[in-house]
């Protein structure tokens, strides 16, 4: 089997909405590595985008789901529950940041998990209203789309999106966006389009995803929580890229000192199976009545299982501080080449194992470098490296690899980076 005959496959049987990056089609896969169907060998820096935190196939992850497909598959936790999704909400809501008695309600999707986050910020409050950032990105169902502060390529053709739905900047030293800047703006809504106290809940991600890796401040964080206790409006973090071990903290929010009233989780919550979350303040959290939250699949017994894995293997390989170092090893490299580059690399920067490189013409912020994005990603997976662009304006390539990645692959998979990038410029 080759890849080009599946990818002409697979034009044929799945619709284009649902793109591919590359013709690159998976027949196993261990930890940073992938092999594909023609035997050829990929270094992973993308991770699933940021679900397989704890490598692919890892042991323990592998044996806990082995083990539960013995027992069963699916009974739905809403109609006859079971002691691992009992077991895996106790450990989300001890991990979240904050002293508050936390509850948790399991979903299949992030995009799911920021949905019952908008529902229940609006039970509790009796408030339609939701504030949402420039560049973030919250899924792709009606209502996140909404949120999404990015068009291309998530909005084109799908409006009309919910009403009471509100954007403001995101702070962003790079390009030039102040944290008083955002905060006047953010003031200026409840001035001409929404008073605060129509406003149930503010969404935002400690690390923009989709965005661009760009990063909320820990004074930025506080700030926006001080404003949401002025005015009784619920603070939700978007923890789904920057979560579970992914920034060198749990979870990424607890860096800035503040407790969040709810939080999703997804993407590396269970080593690659499907299940995602919503956690948060006990008693906002019980503002549905019973049966207003829920889903057939949300909680699978084998993504529960798989969970509970993965919360021993962040503990016992020490996977926080693994990601700090993971992000120094890759730095170090991006920071050689922006030395050299200085007019093509205008920025890196990282928050533990989310490294960002940004590209520009002529050393200018202002002038963005798509092109070289898109080029790069492509040359790099005919090179054996899978990669992820991103960005608010496409010039942006995102790093997630496992957190479980060896450091000489991390040497390999850079050098196949500045050798497809050199030959691009």
């Amino acid at each position: 089997m080759k890849n080009a005959d599946l990818q002409k496959r697979k034009e044929v049987a799945i619709a284009r909405g649902q793109g591919n990056m590359a013709p690159l089609y998976v027949d196993r896969a261990v930890n940073a590595e992938i092999w594909d169907v023609e035997g050829k060998r990929h270094i992973d820096f993308g991770a699933g985008i940021a679900v397989v935190n704890t490598g692919h196939n890892h042991p323990k992850v592998k044996a806990a789901v082995q083990a539960q497909l013995e027992r069963f598959t699916h009974t739905c936790v809403m109609v006859s529950p079971y002691e691992s999704a009992v077991e895996l909400a106790e450990k989300l809501n001890a991990a979240a940041p904050g002293d508050t008695p936390k509850k948790s309600i399991f979903v299949t999707t992030g995009a799911e998990a920021v949905e019952n986050c908008v529902k229940i910020a609006r039970a509790h409050t009796g408030r339609p209203g939701i504030i949402a950032f420039n560049g973030g990105f919250h899924g792709r169902t009606n209502m996140t789309m909404g949120l999404t502060g990015k068009v291309n390529p998530y909005k084109i053709g799908f409006g009309p999106f919910p009403s009471d739905i509100f954007h403001v900047p995101f702070p962003n030293d790079y390009l030039g966006i102040t944290e008083e800047q955002a905060l006047a703006d953010l003031q200026m809504r409840f001035t001409c389009d929404i008073e605060p106290s129509r406003v149930a809940a503010i969404i935002i991600e400690p690390v923009q995803g989709e965005g661009g890796f760009y990063m909320a401040s820990a004074s930025f964080l506080q700030k926006l929580r001080a404003l949401c206790d002025e005015h009784g409006i619920l603070l939700i973090l978007d923890e789904i890229q920057a979560g579970f071990a992914r920034t060198g903290t749990m979870f990424c929010h607890e860096q800035a000192g503040i407790e969040a009233d709810l939080m999703t989780a997804a993407k590396g919550i269970a080593g690659g199976f499907p299940i995602a979350a919503v956690v948060g303040k006990a008693d906002i959290m019980d503002a549905p009545i019973p049966g207003g939250l829920g889903g057939t699949y949300g909680g699978s017994p084998v993504g529960c299982a798989a969970g509970l894995a993965v919360f021993d293997v962040i503990e016992e390989e020490k996977l926080c501080e693994r990601a700090v170092q993971v992000g120094d090893h890759f730095v170090k490299h991006l920071t050689e080449m922006q030395q050299a580059y200085p007019n093509i690399i205008g920025d890196v920067r990282n928050a533990g194992a989310m490294i960002a490189v940004e590209f520009v013409h002529d050393g200018d912020v202002n002038k963005p470098y798509p092109e070289l994005a898109k080029q790069l990603s492509a040359k790099a997976a005919e090179n054996g490296l899978v990669l992820l662009s991103c960005g608010i304006r496409g010039n942006v390539i995102r790093f997630l690899p496992a957190l479980t990645i060896e450091m000489d692959i991390i040497d390999e998979g850079m050098e196949i980076f500045k050798r497809c990038f050199k030959e691009l410029v």
